[in-house]
């Protein structure tokens, strides 16, 4: 009776072990948390990772440091936070760039975007818009690739960096289209849309944010967006692939650790910028940028990441991307 009283107890304890785990209280930070970006000031992955570590610091209780460390696209920042103690107080703000693009783009990096990082949080998907100038004697994109194909290599595209969002849009919108542009580099989308403006470029693919106030005002004709569905900010303007089926296009923003965080501490943080991304004046902020706001588990990002991969290596393929 005894040995049966014991191992009843045992058994007691040993059920209980799970819910006594559930019951310890979530990973609490006592110190400020960095959250790394690889570009300059004032760019989109700059300005979203602002909005996210507001939003998140008021529920962690600490402050959320970002701190701007920029050069090789952003592979300096990845470094840096992939060889940091993983405590869950050095942070990056990814990109389908940092966490894809460079690891396809790139043979000698230092760390790797899987192996090197704990995924926290997918924050948002980037569509990007097809505009043409103004005076382009198209009106849909049924039209854009009907006169594409009748004078192959007679519009020019431009071209916002090799291996950027904007260079694979039009990359994967030529080879779904079966039909060729000349391709016109620039260092950027600003001067890019500069020309497009003025008539001196024919078609370009851009973030939204940067090209809503040109659509509205009439200096440029959009003809579609990369996205699934329409956008809330400009729903009169077709998703491209109402012409062209099958095409999507986005690019995205994620939050990551560095590989070895412990998993209470990437949930907490996984869930603080979920909850974030769900008030009204985040996603308001985020919305008005031109992002599809997402917020997911970390389980969720790293499938997300995953299947990501071989899609952009693909992508640097078609579009002949390179570093030098």
């Amino acid at each position: 009776m005894q040995r049966r009283r014991g191992f009843c107890r045992d058994l007691a304890v040993m059920l209980a072990l799970p819910i006594a785990a559930r019951a310890q209280p979530a990973w609490a930070p006592d110190r400020p948390i960095r959250l790394l970006v690889g570009f300059a000031p004032g760019g989109s992955t700059d300005i979203t990772a602002r909005i996210v570590a507001q939003g998140i610091s008021g529920g962690l209780g600490q402050s959320v440091l970002v701190e701007n460390r920029t050069g090789a696209a952003g592979n300096l920042a990845n470094e840096h936070v992939a060889r940091s103690t993983p405590d869950g107080y050095s942070l990056v703000m990814g990109s389908m760039g940092t966490h894809a693009t460079n690891q396809a783009l790139y043979r000698s990096l230092s760390f790797h975007v899987v192996r090197d990082f704990a995924p926290v949080s997918l924050v948002a998907l980037s569509a990007c818009l097809l505009v043409v100038r103004a005076d382009l004697p198209v009106q849909s994109v049924a039209e854009l690739i009907a006169r594409a194909k009748s004078a192959p290599g007679s519009l020019n595209c431009g071209i916002a960096g090799a291996g950027s969002s904007q260079h694979f849009a039009a990359a994967l919108f030529e080879h779904q289209a079966g039909i060729r542009f000349t391709q016109v580099a620039y260092r950027g989308g600003a001067p890019a849309m500069a020309d497009l403006v003025s008539g001196r470029l024919d078609v370009m693919f851009t973030p939204v944010v940067e090209a809503v106030e040109q659509v509205r005002s009439g200096q440029v004709r959009a003809l579609g967006i990369t996205r699934q569905g329409r956008s809330a900010q400009l729903p009169e303007v077709p998703a491209v692939g109402e012409a062209l089926p099958g095409y999507v296009f986005n690019s995205w923003l994620g939050v990551f650790a560095p590989a070895g965080t412990p998993a209470p501490v990437v949930l907490r943080l996984s869930r603080e910028i979920s909850t974030a991304l769900a008030t009204p004046a985040v996603r308001g902020r985020m919305e008005q940028l031109g992002y599809e706001v997402v917020g997911s588990t970390p389980e969720e990002f790293a499938a997300f990441q995953a299947a990501e991969l071989p899609r952009v290596t693909e992508l640097v393929r078609i579009s002949g991307a390179s570093v030098e």
